[in-house]
């Protein structure tokens, strides 16, 4: 126990900005935390929780992993689910969930191949991808439109008496542990904290690298599942924001961006931070414009303070 309470150390500082924020949030809108208010407020955190996890693993990989796909993938697969499977009677959660998930996957493979075997930049390959991505979306779906499925707009409410973004995040948290049972978890954290001692170890640098991104891609198609939930229907615009707020998630989360330190619970909690910081300018009427800029704000802040942590991390190394 103590052992586990240690390795997420890092998540401390974020986990009680979170509950401050809460705090904030509640004390201004008394509705926000009434029972019958949690699956509103838990649809429209979940697209920032899950892309913060989906960017997440490519950056605990080290190498200067990051995963710039997450946002248009999330849009490809809402605009995919609701323009073309549900037109042609494939609308059924087996059909949908499994399309999603293997358009996800396939996404993470080919990134991971083309940064670890033909050893592309990880930022200039996901560009490549984001932008191929968004024309795919656009030439699915140009315009906001079509309707989601029953059951899918039904899972943003409540299933039984639990709410259904809750139960989502519950299953990732439960995929994410069970994978961390394996040695992958532990094989992650050391090709992002020194590769060649990895290497050495006898670790497959590469494959560790690659069933990252396919992480990321099969989050981040989860993500698309939860526009679509959430909006009831399809918009080529809905994902791309998410890609900066993805990677200011995970590094307010306390993951270190040259990798080898942190984990989902970190991102998790970084992406609920940036919601609530949201909602919060939100209750306060601000421009959306100010928003844009509170958010570039909070992620260079981010990323400042992750270069901070990291520069006296390793004096402390060195000196020790």
């Amino acid at each position: 126990m103590m052992v586990a309470l240690r390795q997420r150390a890092y998540a401390v500082p974020v986990l009680v900005t979170v509950a401050l924020l809460l705090a904030v949030n509640a004390a201004l809108n008394r509705s926000f935390v009434s029972p019958d208010n949690w699956a509103p407020i838990l649809a429209g955190a979940t697209p920032f929780i899950v892309t913060a996890l989906a960017q997440a693993a490519p950056i605990l990989a080290g190498g200067g992993g990051i995963d710039l796909s997450v946002g248009p993938l999330a849009g490809l697969v809402n605009a995919i689910l609701v323009a073309v499977l549900v037109p042609r009677g494939l609308d059924g959660p087996l059909p949908m969930i499994g399309a999603a998930l293997a358009l996800g996957a396939l996404s993470g493979l080919l990134n991971g191949a083309i940064i670890c075997m033909l050893r592309v930049q990880p930022i200039i390959a996901t560009l490549g991808s984001f932008l191929v991505y968004q024309g795919l979306t656009l030439e699915v779906l140009p315009t906001a439109g079509g309707s989601a499925p029953a059951w899918l707009r039904a899972a943003s409410g409540r299933v039984g008496w639990i709410p259904g973004p809750l139960l989502l995040l519950l299953v990732l948290a439960a995929a994410w542990l069970a994978l961390g049972v394996t040695a992958y978890r532990r094989n992650l954290l050391a090709v992002g904290g020194d590769e060649r001692a990895a290497y050495a170890a006898g670790i497959d640098v590469a494959a560790v690298r690659i069933i990252a991104y396919v992480i990321a891609g099969m989050l981040a198609a989860v993500a698309g599942l939860a526009f679509t939930a959430v909006l009831g229907s399809a918009d080529p615009s809905v994902g791309v924001p998410y890609t900066l707020t993805s990677v200011a998630g995970a590094a307010l989360g306390g993951l270190s961006l040259a990798g080898g330190r942190g984990g989902m619970l970190g991102a998790a909690a970084g992406g609920a931070l940036l919601f609530l910081v949201q909602n919060l300018l939100t209750l306060a009427q601000v421009s959306i414009f100010y928003l844009q800029i509170a958010t570039g704000l909070i992620l260079l802040a981010a990323v400042a303070i992750n270069a901070v942590s990291d520069l006296r991390r390793r004096r402390s190394t060195a000196a020790a």
